[in-house]
């Protein structure tokens, strides 16, 4: 039960940080972000009018809210064209642009 709790508590704080994310880059560029976040213009105006309190309360789903959408040929080509510590840096930057 312990593992759970620790468990909701990651997806709670991955998901806080993504919809923060994403607010401030819909703030700041809203066509890129729609762009790279994948969010319709509906979307992106629901995570802009969300109060914070909205927001934690979203965050608190069980459910991860964000998605990768890099397919896994993509990571194992890029893995594959670079050395090991290059590679995982590289890959984690590529997956947090296409997030």
């Amino acid at each position: 039960m312990i593992h759970a709790s620790s468990d909701l508590g990651s997806i709670r704080e991955l998901n806080l940080s993504y919809l923060m994310l994403a607010q401030r880059v819909l703030a700041s560029d809203r066509e890129a972000a729609q762009s790279h976040l994948g969010l319709s213009t509906e979307m992106a105006d629901t995570l802009l009018t969300l109060s914070p309190a909205q927001t934690e309360k979203l965050a608190s789903s069980s459910q991860v809210l964000c998605f990768f959408r890099m397919s896994a040929d993509a990571m194992l080509t890029g893995l594959a064209g670079r050395s090991s510590e290059a590679a995982v840096s590289a890959v984690a930057n590529d997956a947090l642009l296409a997030a």
